[in-house]
């Protein structure tokens, strides 16, 4: 067995990945747990925001994958010299767009949300949101950037401790600025976003500590910023551009399909959002293992054992059906008690239970598809995955608009349109994985 597709290796790249996802996700179900109590509208209303703000906030990370993805590449092909160029010039791109993105959330989203947002008291909430969210955009770029060169480079370790710090500080503020607790002023739907930024700034400065004490700087050729090279930055740009637009569209058809629960009324987009956070929650460990074959797959490519890319990729799913599984056990045996963390009322819990279900059957389909996308990915055929991700979303949005809005289908119905997108999202890349022309790829 080759060791670098070995369980254990994949594990071991996996794994820190899956502690950051979990410090991630409580980030996101404290907001949505102290939003829930705060009131419906605050909850739906940071729900939607949220979204909108990782709309913009992926949409940048793409590029920053496109950058793995080629670090991946040369790791495998031990060019070391050449990743310290290559985040340089992630750095080169990734800012101008964080400051771009920041102005355009500030002043231009709010005409946006108006014209999408059907309750005034949605629409209102979610623009103070966003006026404080924006702050942490550029924060998260840059975290982005230096998370491309440790999970390329396979030096996933420290993601462990850079989200816990995180996780922390914004545990800490969320119940202190929401609420007003500690002597702090009670800030409502604005405190979470405060408390979200600071938590972005923390996590920014500890990286870049840890990577001037920690890494060996030389080796790597990081932070030489010399020259613009257009050859590396056209690398760069060639791969992450169709990630780029890949993941605006994947958030972004989250971000629709929100708006067309929405249009249901006020109690379904709160029971909604408490399902997506619980679905986030169950999506942890599918990340990790994702964002694993997609770096695997580009190192063993880089050390030329491209035959072995279909064996690493069956032996990552064989550990995401079995995570899946494991953290399926809290939603069976019991339910009340996970959406009862998002809510008191007895009511929106009892009504929550049916589409909670739905999502719990979803993961199995999402255990398989999403790590055959990575893989995809993480050949560098990356207008390739774009391509399949087009193909799907506009299956998807289609139906799901017309289950929702000309069917008037109950809410657990809507969300058994997951189904047919990571069906058709599995089929597609396990077709391309299978029979297309991805060892030719040059990057």
């Amino acid at each position: 067995m080759n060791s670098s597709i070995s369980y254990k290796n994949i594990w071991k790249i996996a794994f820190p990945i899956i502690i950051s996802g979990i410090a991630q996700n409580v980030v996101n179900v404290t907001d949505t747990m102290f939003l829930g109590r705060l009131s419906n509208v605050a909850l739906g209303a940071g729900g939607n925001a949220g979204i909108f703000y990782f709309v913009l906030v992926i949409t940048g990370m793409g590029f920053t994958t496109g950058a793995q993805i080629i670090i991946g590449r040369r790791n495998g092909e031990k060019n070391y010299s050449q990743i310290g160029k290559v985040f340089d010039h992630c750095l080169y791109f990734i800012i101008p767009l964080g400051i771009l993105f920041f102005f355009f959330m500030k002043f231009l989203s709010p005409y946006l949300l108006e014209i999408i947002t059907l309750s005034p008291n949605i629409l209102e909430a979610s623009i103070e949101y966003l006026d404080y969210r924006a702050f942490g955009i550029l924060f998260s770029f840059i975290n982005f950037s230096f998370i491309a060169f440790y999970v390329g480079t396979t030096k996933t370790k420290i993601l462990m401790p850079v989200t816990v710090l995180m996780m922390l500080t914004n545990v800490f503020l969320d119940y202190s600025l929401i609420f007003g607790n500690f002597g702090f002023p009670a800030m409502g739907i604005k405190g979470a976003a405060l408390a979200s930024v600071i938590s972005e700034a923390m996590a920014l400065l500890f990286l870049i500590i840890y990577t001037y004490k920690k890494i060996d700087i030389k080796k790597f050729n990081l932070f030489g910023f010399r020259n613009f090279d257009k050859d590396i930055f056209n690398r760069i740009l060639k791969i992450g551009s169709p990630v780029m637009l890949q993941n605006f569209l994947s958030l972004s058809s989250w971000f629709i399909f929100f708006m067309i629960i929405e249009k249901l009324g006020e109690k379904e987009l709160a029971i909604s959002h408490i399902i997506r956070s619980i679905y986030m929650v169950l999506m942890i460990p599918l990340f990790g293992f994702s964002s694993a074959t997609n770096t695997l797959v580009s190192n063993l490519i880089g050390e030329g054992n491209s035959d072995k890319v279909l064996t690493l990729i069956k032996r990552v799913i064989m550990l995401s059906l079995l995570s899946t599984i494991l953290v399926l056990m809290f939603n069976l045996f019991f339910p009340t008690e996970m959406i009862g963390f998002y809510t008191k009322d007895a009511q929106l819990i009892e009504e929550s239970l049916p589409t909670l279900n739905v999502i719990s059957f979803t993961m199995f389909f999402f255990a398989v598809a999403f790590i055959f996308f990575n893989g995809v990915s993480g050949t560098g055929n990356t207008k390739t995955s774009l391509l399949i991700e087009v193909i799907t979303i506009s299956i998807y949005l289609t139906i799901t608009y017309y289950i929702a809005i000309e069917l008037k289908s109950s809410l657990p119905i809507v969300w058994c349109s997951e189904f047919i997108y990571f069906s058709l999202l599995g089929f597609l890349s396990f077709a391309y994985l299978k029979w297309g022309n991805w060892k030719k790829v040059d990057i």
